[in-house]
């Protein structure tokens, strides 16, 4: 995978696509029947792709918005009629500047169950879900398995996952790292050999461990909360490190019922008092704060979307919205850090300038520790999981936000899969070649790429990213169960049977990365930028934790930075 491309944006080319583009390149993942029909009605129970749903609502010719849409609002994506402001970069200009390698460190298969989700790690320990559930008899499947790391080049598997139940996917996970507290949120399960393998419908909660002293291998659950989202970002207030805040996307643009609980488009939970045994304190719950533009029954030129993912700027004042079809958007929620009360979020974007751009849309957004700048990706899946996916599948824009009111899209990391003049020759469909998780020093983002491994990306200028490493890992030879839409593919040497998944985390100065289906890595960098990453003692692309209160302080920077 030598052949890199970066695609600078041409205003004459955004207006030609704007024109070209069809009703059926907005799609995202459709919702999970057999049918790959999608749903029109109100917000039912689970109506997502991804999710098991209640297929009678559903009408084939309406599309839903990517990997967690329900049904309201299902119309932003059709006949889409972007604005001027709409992404389409127009040339390819290959870059073969590969400058370094990530080698593999140690390797843990994971009992090579297949299925693996995110990790987090804490100590010598690290933590690693699932994305199908417990109910599998005699398979080690759903819970959290828990890994010794105190020889990163010999990393051993205590045991099977704990809290391994039928209906609950340990999708997400995160370690409040000051507190000794792991969190796990059990959600997104799909039924049957299409979805997620899970025997039952899925069951959302999320659960707080005391992972102190010995309590590390064995965690004692803290409390669970029955609430649903789809990722969340850990905020530790830098002035406090005894209050956090969680701070949530549920991948959609509606309230309504998951999982058998209560789930809404944005929402924030102070889980402060879980430390003392207490429930955590809902902030908010409720809409995002984007809407569709312009209102029916006129063309959409910017869709509601969903919110799938965002980050956190580590005072707390601002977050990063990766809005999937709805684009990109930043929004104030200082009231929150703050503790005002009655908070409300409040977008800076306006709601007509978003960037959007065809297919799926934004799955993450991080601002850069330098400069105005984000990084926001795409993922996309292969042609079994819906219209609107396969090749080209996602890759990453970088997007300026100096003026945060309107940012605009000027520069694009794609792998060569991510060509489209590929597409003719290779477009598996239980494969997907596609940007997924970022986590960012000051010059590199490191981010997983499904069956493009693991990508180290240069930014250190914003307007011509390129790589300057990957691993590909060797695939194990066959798991228990293999991902449906990821990895059901036959292995015909093109990666089919790597699929780099998880938020990478540094720790040491080493990167820690889940392949869903061949287990846990522990890597290292060397090249440009590489003290950089020898430096870091904790980054994790989902808090605020560790060294990136060093490379942008909240107030006085943190005694353990250089």
């Amino acid at each position: 995978m030598a052949h890199r491309t970066v695609r600078p944006v041409c205003a004459a080319a955004i207006a030609l696509a704007a024109l070209a583009l069809s009703p059926g390149s907005a799609r995202a993942h459709p919702a999970d029947c057999a049918s790959a029909a999608t749903l029109t009605s109100a917000p039912i129970a689970e109506s997502f792709a991804d999710w098991t749903v209640d297929c009678t609502h559903v009408d084939a010719a309406r599309v839903a918005d990517s990997d967690a849409q329900p049904a309201a609002g299902v119309s932003d994506g059709t006949e889409l009629a972007l604005a001027s402001t709409t992404a389409q970069p127009a040339s390819l200009n290959v870059r073969e500047q590969k400058t370094g390698e990530l080698t593999q460190v140690g390797h843990e298969p994971l009992m090579s169950r297949g299925m693996n989700a995110a990790i987090a790690v804490h100590g010598d320990y690290a933590y690693i879900g699932s994305r199908t559930d417990g109910g599998h008899e005699n398979m080690p499947m759903g819970g959290v398995m828990v890994v010794d790391v105190s020889d990163p080049s010999d990393p051993a598997l205590l045991g099977p996952p704990f809290d391994a139940k039928p209906g609950e996917s340990s999708r997400e996970l995160r370690v409040w790292r000051s507190q000794d507290m792991l969190i796990v949120l059990n959600t997104n399960c799909g039924v049957g050999e299409l979805l997620h393998h899970c025997t039952i419908p899925s069951i959302s909660n999320i659960r707080f461990y005391d992972i102190a002293g010995a309590n590390a291998t064995a965690p004692r659950l803290l409390y669970q909360f029955d609430v649903d989202t789809h990722e969340f970002f850990l905020w530790e207030d830098p002035a406090n490190p005894q209050r956090a805040l969680i701070f949530a996307g549920n991948a959609s643009s509606t309230c309504g019922t998951r999982g058998g609980a209560p789930s809404c488009p944005f929402s924030v939970w102070d889980i402060s008092p879980v430390r003392i045994g207490e429930p955590p304190v809902t902030l908010f719950s409720g809409l995002h704060g984007y809407t569709r533009y312009p209102p029916e029954p006129a063309a959409v030129q910017k869709p509601t979307g969903g919110l799938h993912s965002l980050t956190i700027s580590n005072d707390g004042s601002r977050a990063y919205f990766a809005l999937l079809t709805g684009g990109f958007g930043i929004v104030e929620v200082s009231e929150f850090a703050a503790g005002t009360p009655s908070p409300q979020p409040r977008p800076v974007t306006d709601n007509v300038s978003r960037p959007v751009w065809p297919g799926p849309g934004a799955h993450s957004a991080a601002k850069f520790w330098q400069g105005d700048w984000a990084w926001v990706s795409d993922e996309v899946y292969g042609t079994a999981t819906g219209p609107g996916h396969g090749c080209p599948w996602g890759w990453a824009r970088m997007v300026d936000i100096s003026d945060p009111q309107a940012p605009t899209v000027e520069a694009e990391y794609r792998e060569r899969e991510n060509d489209p003049s590929t597409c003719a020759d290779w477009n598996p469909p239980r494969t997907s070649y596609s940007a997924h998780n970022p986590t960012l020093t000051p010059h590199i983002a490191f981010s997983t790429w499904h069956s493009g491994g693991l990508q180290a990306v240069s930014i250190q200028n914003p307007q011509t990213p390129y790589q300057l490493a990957e691993f590909m890992p060797e695939p194990l030879e066959t798991v228990m169960l293999e991902d449906p839409r990821l990895s059901s593919d036959p292995d015909t040497g093109r990666n089919e049977k790597v699929v780099m998944w998880s938020y990478p985390i540094i720790k040491d100065g080493l990167i820690y990365v889940v392949d869903l289906r061949n287990g846990l890595y522990i890597l290292k960098y060397r090249g440009a930028f590489e003290k950089e990453v020898q430096r870091i003692g904790f980054l994790d692309g989902n808090s605020n934790q560790g060294d990136a209160l060093c490379y942008a302080p909240a107030g006085t920077a943190p005694d353990y930075c250089d």
